[in-house]
């Protein structure tokens, strides 16, 4: 349960963690080692410590409710709380590099279900290095949606294998979507813009959702407005640049 006190981390009136007591930098170093606990494979992954309302116990052996969308370097987990209520029954994960940021997500999300019974059981985060570790966390075709939302531009030409999104991670990421499953990307950078979508239009399993499609996908509209990144860039009149690709079957390649 939250505390309350003079020294608090928690807002009084809310009843939500306060987000200056968990600061961090803007961004990680993807490729140094950090230490945290990481699954040997997607099986070991405990869904009872993150979904506990779906999950009561441990054993989940039998059960077929599996992490549906990921959100790549969640921030302070604007994109899934929002997501949380548009698909209530989906279950959702955020990953972060950065270890005060993922504590504030996951007091966040604790706060959230107390202040609301019944609501946001369907959203957790963990600590990880998404850019290492997809494939200890998800099964093959498992995810439907995998959002990467204004990530590290990584500005200088030596630190691009840095980037996220890159042909080498799109293989894995098209492993772990189903066939169908959707890579949201936006950025107010430019140039990782046209690098993200390049990669994506290059990648033999990925096409484009048509304009049709984007407007009536519900997680688009949340792209530029459900995190904090996005927020700032619309106070300041900024720019923001989209690719939204689908994952398809290897059958389905244009030659």
């Amino acid at each position: 349960m939250p505390e309350t006190g003079i020294n608090s981390t928690f807002s009084k009136s809310t009843g939500l963690p306060r987000k200056r007591f968990y600061r961090a930098r803007a961004h990680s170093n993807p490729l140094s080692d950090s230490h945290f606990p990481v699954p040997l494979s997607p099986s070991h992954v405990d869904y009872s410590l993150h979904y506990p309302h779906f999950f009561p116990s441990s054993d989940q052996a039998d059960s077929s409710k599996k992490i549906k969308f990921a959100d790549i370097g969640c921030g302070f987990g604007g994109l899934l709380i929002s997501l949380s209520t548009l698909f209530p029954e989906t279950l959702m994960i955020g990953m972060e590099l950065r270890d005060k940021v993922s504590e504030y997500v996951k007091e966040r999300i604790l706060s959230l279900r107390v202040a609301n019974p019944g609501q946001y059981q369907n959203i957790s985060v963990v600590r990880t290095n998404s850019m290492k570790y997809i494939p200890n966390h998800f099964e093959k075709a498992q995810l439907s949606k995998m959002f990467f939302l204004f990530p590290d531009p990584h500005f200088k030409e030596k630190n691009h294998r840095r980037r996220v999104i890159s042909p080498f991670l799109l293989d894995e990421y098209a492993f772990v979507l189903e066939v169908g499953g959707i890579i949201y990307t936006i950025t107010d950078v430019e140039e990782l813009g046209d690098w993200m979508k390049t990669c994506l239009e290059n990648h033999p399993l990925f096409e484009p959702l048509t304009e049709k499609e984007l407007e009536a996908d519900p997680a688009v509209k949340l792209l530029s407005s459900a995190t904090e990144e996005g927020q700032k860039v619309a106070r300041n009149d900024g720019q923001t640049f989209q690719a939204v690709y689908r994952r398809i079957a290897a059958s389905d390649q244009i030659s």
